[in-house]
């Protein structure tokens, strides 16, 4: 936690990266770093984005500049200046717990049956499982969303019991929006249709992304997941219903 770098993505973009790796700690201090930028808003800025353990800012080096902070390089220096800052501000005792809380825990509802889940019967195989134990396993955890990412409202989420944990596909195959995959350590969920790699082992009739709602993402870094198993016909009365 006391080892980070700071570094430019092009010439509108700086990274402050804590390490590249899926660790708890590390996600907690790169959320608490995002929601400080977030609050210490500046001339320019046009977006954070927060991944498992590394924050980026976007802004506009003309805007920045006209407000007084010198040129391109001056621009960089000062945010690099603010990221230090954010680092040091939120690494101060209880400062975390302060701005993150425990979290929503979010239950999810997922149809494993083998019609909504093409890849269960592999996966099984592949670990020396029964697909009620991979059942099992998958539902009895409470996951964090590290992240949100490749599709709206995607969640990353981890870690995976070690007895599921299995490669992506060689290569992309079509996914239904809710399927719910797994792949290396991590579990996610398709919040739309899409190409994608992860073993497929269930569904979810819940929506994730909804262009209407605000925030249009049902779940934020942060939060935790909770599945539980659902039949068939749960899943059709589920899905019918408004969202």
């Amino acid at each position: 936690m006391n080892r980070y770098s700071i570094f430019p993505l092009g010439d509108s973009g700086i990274t402050i990266d804590l390490g590249n790796t899926i660790d708890e700690q590390l996600n907690v201090k790169a959320l608490a770093i995002h929601n400080w930028l977030d609050t210490h808003p500046f001339p320019g800025r046009q977006d954070i984005i927060m991944a498992y353990s590394s924050v980026t800012m976007l802004y506009d080096p003309t805007e920045l500049a006209a407000s007084g902070i010198p040129g391109a390089a001056g621009a960089y220096e000062w945010l690099e200046g603010l990221l230090h800052r954010a680092w040091q501000e939120t690494d101060a005792a209880g400062v975390l717990k302060d701005w993150l809380g425990e979290g929503r825990v979010v239950d999810i509802p997922v149809c494993y049956d083998a019609g909504f889940a093409p890849d269960m019967q592999w996966v099984a195989t592949q670990k020396g499982l029964s697909p009620e134990e991979v059942i099992a396993l998958h539902t009895g955890e409470v996951y964090r969303v590290y992240m949100l990412g490749f599709l709206p409202g995607f969640p990353y989420l981890g870690k995976l019991d070690q007895r599921l944990q299995i490669s992506r596909k060689p290569a992309p195959v079509p996914v239904a929006g809710g399927g719910v995959g797994i792949a290396g350590m991590q579990t996610g969920i398709y919040s739309l249709n899409s190409p994608g790699g992860w073993q497929i082992i269930g569904r979810t009739p819940m929506s994730l992304f909804d262009r209407d709602n605000s925030p249009p993402v049902r779940l934020q870094a942060g939060d935790k997941v909770r599945f539980h198993a659902i039949s068939a016909k749960e899943y059709r009365q589920l899905a019918s219903r408004p969202a």
